[in-house]
């Protein structure tokens, strides 16, 4: 376990693989820890520098007081990888870290040559239904809302198994704190401009059974870059790392390989 004190926040963070590897960046969504990309990473190409964190709030990162700001995100990520050296990365992000993908990607593009938008977009939700979960969340901890994420993010058929109860208990882990932090984070945030202005190799990937980010609001998003690629991954919800592991790291490895960084 390694911490990283960015003036602001200290952030934990996870380097595996070369040093002098080709650079892969994770950034995972809104209440879970870096332990979410654990599913595919030994089904990815042998020679990578995989580099994964959590982000403010979560994990076993620090929590400071919210609500926080994508502005913050982006600046807490960006300094990580300042720290570390990395330039001309892939960044692949999950829900609300594919938008820090996507801000980052406008921000500085001399760390980022390639990106993987995973379950997110531009804009997510409205104010009102971030206020509302904030709210229950101050009132009743993640517990309260809990089961409702649950059936957001997996597919029928997956909250049947009994793995379900290891991502429940990940999510009600995480800091409440952080997780209302974040939530107001994804509140403020619309990239639909700014992430239409960016030029860069793009993948977006999908899950048929995602409740949080449907196909069609990820397909509208990586179609505001030019020549991005889609795919959909059935049977699986907000998470397909999670409940498709085995199709979702033969898909990235593919886009790695397409644009050279394997």
């Amino acid at each position: 376990m390694q911490l990283f004190d960015t003036g602001d926040v200290r952030l934990h963070y996870r380097v595996d693989g070369p040093d002098d590897g080709a650079p892969v960046v994770f950034a995972n969504s809104l209440g879970t820890d870096m332990r979410l990309w654990d599913p595919i990473l030994p089904m990815l190409p042998d020679g990578l520098r995989i580099i994964r964190f959590d982000k403010r709030g979560h994990g076993l990162s620090t929590c400071p007081t919210g609500p926080y700001s994508m502005g913050s995100l982006i600046t807490d990520t960006e300094k990580l990888l300042d720290f570390l050296g990395v330039q001309g990365c892939v960044f692949v992000g999950l829900s609300i870290g594919g938008m820090i993908a996507q801000g980052l990607a406008v921000k500085r593009l001399d760390l980022i040559r390639a990106v993987v938008l995973s379950n997110t977009a531009a804009k997510i939700g409205n104010p009102d239904l971030w206020a509302e979960r904030i709210a229950d969340v101050e009132k009743g901890g993640i517990e309260f809302i809990a089961d409702a994420v649950m059936e957001r993010w997996f597919s029928p058929q997956f909250r049947k198994s009994p793995e379900l109860e290891l991502w429940r208990n990940m999510l009600v882990r995480q800091p409440d704190d952080g997780y209302a932090g974040c939530s107001a984070a994804i509140s403020g945030t619309d990239f639909l401009t700014t992430t239409s202005s960016l030029r860069l190799p793009c993948l977006g990937i999908a899950g048929s059974d995602d409740g949080s980010t449907p196909p069609d609001l990820v397909r509208e998003t990586t179609d505001l870059i030019p020549g991005s690629r889609f795919h959909l991954i059935r049977k699986a919800g907000h998470l397909p790392c999670v409940e498709q592991p085995q199709e979702f790291a033969r898909v990235l490895s593919e886009f790695l390989k397409g644009v050279g960084h394997v």
